[in-house]
């Protein structure tokens, strides 16, 4: 099979593609940012034992994701925003987690190593509500014992498009701090404090925090770590301090009942347990109910089980928590019992 491996950055979006001989035409996917790195790596995977399979997935962000499955112009969404089981049925789909992944702060300051700050939920919140201005603020510097904190300003960078890791970001605020509910609340995109900066993805926030001294931003795992930025740690519903890796990881995701959740409806978010980290989100899949294209689905299927059946040792080398098996046999009874083709 001749196959070739495709990746072009547009902005902040990743367009990936896999192309060779084709058995069910062109597999076409767009949205959240915030999984692009395992789908990256799931997809180039895949192409090496799907007979050809082509898979294209745009990273344009869950809100363009949604917007695009609803306009029928791809044949599956891709969202970290969970929809509730009344607006799924109201447009006919069925969504699904294909994988649980992090968010963690990272800051642009010299002197701090990866790891090393700590900041509480409460703290995070007066940064990105602009009530917290400098690195040396009593609050942080509390918490930051034998830190050398600069006396610099702190630039807020947010993302500019609408986005599911915004989504679960400002849902953990929102658990966190009754100012920050009040005033913004959980959505995908909200009116960020005066003087703070967009950047279009998880790519995008990423490179802004790089680039400005003094910059604070929160982005998905895999982005903090591949990128070799500082990320930070942080003090979870336990009040304990924990670091953003795969067991605080596996911890808070532990807590999670799919079994009893409509639609797969989930939030991760400020989860119980000494041992998790705090600010999590799964990533979902979303497709038709009503399939036209039996060929074109059952080959779209074939692709999501692989995922969940050889993907969680690629999963867990990108810091993903891949599905537990329990939760794939849940998901795979709702294929049959709820696509028609």
């Amino acid at each position: 099979m001749n196959v070739r491996r495709i990746a072009v950055g547009i902005g902040g979006a990743i367009c990936l593609a896999i192309t060779g001989n084709l058995h069910a035409g062109n597999l076409n996917g767009a949205g959240a940012t915030f999984p692009a790195p395992l789908y990256q790596q799931w997809i180039s995977e895949y192409s090496k034992v799907s007979g050809g399979v082509k898979i294209n997935y745009q990273a344009v962000g869950s809100g363009a994701g949604i917007a695009q499955i609803r306009a029928k112009t791809v044949d599956f969404g891709a969202s970290d925003e969970p929809l509730k089981k009344e607006e799924l049925d109201k447009d006919g789909l069925i969504q699904f987690p294909l994988a649980m992944g992090a968010i963690v702060p990272v800051v642009n300051l010299s002197d701090i190593k990866p790891g090393e700050m700590k900041l509480s939920g409460t703290v995070l919140a007066k940064i990105f509500m602009g009530q917290i201005t400098s690195w040396n603020d009593p609050e942080i510097v509390k918490m930051n014992e034998g830190l050398k904190l600069p006396g610099m300003k702190i630039t807020v960078v947010h993302r500019a498009d609408g986005s599911g890791t915004t989504w679960n970001f400002t849902n953990y605020l929102s658990k966190v701090s009754g100012e920050w509910s009040k005033k913004h609340g959980c959505a995908k995109e909200i009116a960020w404090v005066e003087g703070s900066i967009g950047g279009r993805g998880n790519s995008g926030v990423a490179a802004m925090v790089k680039k400005i001294k003094g910059a604070i931003g929160y982005v998905e795992s895999a982005y903090a770590f591949e990128s070799k930025m500082t990320y930070t740690q942080m003090m979870n519903k336990a009040g304990k301090i924990v670091q953003p890796d795969n067991d605080s990881f596996q911890a808070a995701a532990e807590n999670a009942d799919w079994k009893n959740a409509p639609g797969f409806y989930m939030v991760l978010t400020d989860q119980p347990g000494e041992k998790s980290w705090p600010i999590m989100a799964s990533t979902y899949i979303l497709v038709y109910k009503s399939q036209a294209d039996k060929e074109k689905i059952d080959s779209l299927l074939k692709y999501f089980a692989w995922t969940y059946d050889s993907g969680a040792e690629i999963a867990k080398k990108l810091n993903y928590v891949p599905m537990p098996k329990n939760v794939a046999g849940l998901v795979k009874e709702t294929w049959k019992n709820e696509i028609t083709k």
